[in-house]
């Protein structure tokens, strides 16, 4: 058997979508500690990147599913969700590599505007006219510019690669879907 036949395709999807369910596990479970241990004040945050490890475990079980089983529907519906999974993170990897220093500053504003109220009170008390009082230190928004930049450059080049991944799953399957069993009946269509 030569390389890049059926039980190498099988075998290179297969262990592309067991690496996928480990990643899942740990989005879940690095989200699910952070939630407990309550070192994010917003939980909607470690809801959403526990969804999103949820999503991408559900994701690579049916890729999973379809690769042992050479299952040419769920293989298409795989194929078809991680191709906009592609698509999507592609898009907000480069948004995030691309971001320039005024569109981070932008983006900190409105979060600040957004943030709750008790967030708000123990970082700079309140004055009599609810405006914040000035603080003898650094303002906030210098102290974290630099933090900022980094998180939106390592966020971006994370998302770049793991993107790449799944575009290669989205041909490993495409590639997988069209190959013929070679222990199949020969007369059947695939």
């Amino acid at each position: 058997m030569a390389c890049g036949g059926f039980t190498c395709s099988k075998n290179a999807l297969a262990a592309l979508n067991v690496l996928y369910i480990m990643v899942a596990f740990i989005l879940i479970g690095v989200a699910g500690y952070a939630r407990v241990v309550g070192v994010f004040t917003d939980i909607k945050i470690m809801g959403g990147i526990i969804a999103c490890g949820v999503f991408l475990l559900l994701i690579a079980i049916v890729g999973l599913i379809g690769a042992v089983k050479h299952h040419q529907v769920l293989l298409f519906f795989y194929m078809i969700i991680l191709f906009l999974l592609f698509l999507m993170q592609f898009s907000i990897a480069c948004a995030c590599l691309a971001m320039n220093d005024e569109q981070r500053e932008s983006l900190a504003k409105q979060g600040w505007r957004l943030a709750d109220t008790t967030l708000l009170n123990t970082t700079q008390p309140p004055s009599l006219n609810d405006t914040h009082v000035q603080c003898p230190c650094e303002p906030c928004l210098n102290k974290i510019k630099e933090p900022m930049k980094e998180a939106t450059k390592v966020a971006g080049g994370i998302g770049l690669f793991f993107s790449f991944t799944e575009i290669v799953g989205v041909w490993l399957a495409l590639r997988f879907r069209n190959q013929k069993d070679p222990r199949a009946n020969p007369s059947a269509f695939l």
